[in-house]
């Protein structure tokens, strides 16, 4: 039997060992080959477990969890700011009251934010958008530890939007008051009260001013809300 042409054919590779016999033999030492198979990976039947590589980030790309951390960091300090617009507009509101002397200092006429019941729905409006603002923060800085997290950042969305149109119904209504007392309307003769309450007149228009910014954060607090959602 040829070991050579049966190992060739079954894919055997042949390696020669020399045998080795004592000097008192007086033979020629022989070759002697053994077949060794030669493994191969197309036979094992099975391939390598493929190897999963990270995509490396590329040069000044932010990765979603950064961006969003980011969105939640500028939420939390646009949050402080919407605080003290409200708060400051309501204070102002509160403690607005001016009293005006006519022929003797026994009688006045008074001018008092709740004369007006504009200006108490003001009042009103922005110190409940001020407390739910407040009441919010915890959210925001949750937004900022997990920045994936979804519920947290669903629920200030709906109540921003509850909290941006209950300021902008107030802001929007007291706007209107001020503007009669500043400019009066001739056709229903309704006088212009600022020419004589010239110190009740610029403390309510500033508390009007401070409420709209109160409502364009609120806004913007609206949109980062809805994209931050959005990249999820």
């Amino acid at each position: 039997m040829d070991l050579s042409r049966s190992g060739k054919e079954s894919g055997d590779i042949a390696i020669p060992v020399r045998e080795v016999k004592s000097s008192r033999s007086g033979k020629e030492s022989g070759d002697i080959a053994i077949p060794v198979r030669e493994v191969k990976s197309s036979k094992s039947g099975k391939s390598a477990p493929p190897v999963v590589v990270a995509a490396p980030t590329r040069l000044g790309q932010v990765s979603p969890a950064g961006w969003k951390r980011g969105v939640a960091i500028i939420d939390l300090i646009l949050r402080i700011c919407a605080i003290a617009a409200t708060l400051g507009a309501a204070a102002v509101m509160g403690t607005t009251s001016q009293n005006l002397p006519f022929f003797t200092r026994f009688f006045q006429f008074q001018a008092s934010y709740d004369d007006f019941p504009t200006f108490t729905f003001f009042l009103a409006g922005n110190a409940i958008t001020c407390a739910y603002l407040v009441l919010s923060l915890p959210f925001s800085i949750v937004c900022i530890v997990r920045p994936h997290i979804i519920g947290a950042r669903m629920l200030l969305l709906i109540f921003d939007t509850l909290a941006l149109a209950l300021a902008m119904s107030a802001a929007s209504a007291a706007a209107a008051i001020v503007y009669l007392a500043h400019n009066g309307n001739p056709n229903t003769n309704w006088p212009a009260l600022c020419q004589q309450f010239n110190e009740f007149c610029p403390r309510v228009s500033g508390a009007v001013v401070g409420s709209f910014l109160g409502v364009l954060i609120l806004a913007v607090l609206v949109i980062l809300s809805a994209a931050a959602l959005r990249r999820n």
